[in-house]
């Protein structure tokens, strides 16, 4: 699903699906090697931390549609993501890497063939993988905290600002 407005960010999940792909992910906002890293912005620099750890988008979306018993089972993007993606979700769930950052708006890309191979072969084993991968899930309640950057017209240096939140319901994660 692409545009919006749209029902919710997660939209027609529901128990039916066999496995959830993140195709073209990010690192979490931070990571000194992730291109274009963030977390649901780059433009306030927000950091999420749930029952006191520090995730990115990656999370996130595992977390909700772990919530309808779906596995995340293939994760694509640069080098950085795919280790965030092995910490968090396991080897169980594939992740092919397809470019290494250098910066956070630079990076080297693979051969376009080479990626091409990799993306298919990840399929593939992402498909094969499915009876191995568990849906992510989190201890609930969930104790939320987001941190973000605010920019005050009046104010000569923005400022970071915490907001905390309690989830009974993991799909509501992302509602500060």
């Amino acid at each position: 699903m692409t545009g919006v407005p749209r029902p919710t960010v997660y939209w027609g999940l529901d128990s039916s699906w066999i496995g959830m792909v993140q195709f073209g992910a990010h690192a979490m906002n931070g990571t000194e090697d992730g291109v274009l890293h963030h977390t649901m912005s780059s433009k306030s620099e927000k950091k999420y931390w749930y029952n006191g750890v520090e995730v990115g988008e990656v999370v996130q979306v595992a977390t909700i549609a772990g919530y309808y018993g779906i596995p995340t089972i293939l994760v694509t993007g640069d080098e950085a993501v795919c280790r965030e993606t092995k910490h968090f979700l396991g080897d169980a769930c594939v992740s092919v890497a397809v470019k290494k950052g250098i910066a956070r708006e630079a990076a080297i890309l693979y051969p376009f063939e080479e990626t091409r191979k990799a993306l298919y072969e990840g399929a593939r084993k992402a498909m094969e993988a499915i009876p191995e991968c568990i849906p992510f899930t989190m201890d609930t309640p969930v104790k939320g905290k987001m941190q973000y950057l605010q920019w005050d017209s009046e104010a000569s240096e923005p400022k970071f600002l915490t907001k905390e939140a309690v989830f009974n319901d993991p799909r509501n994660i992302l509602n500060f």
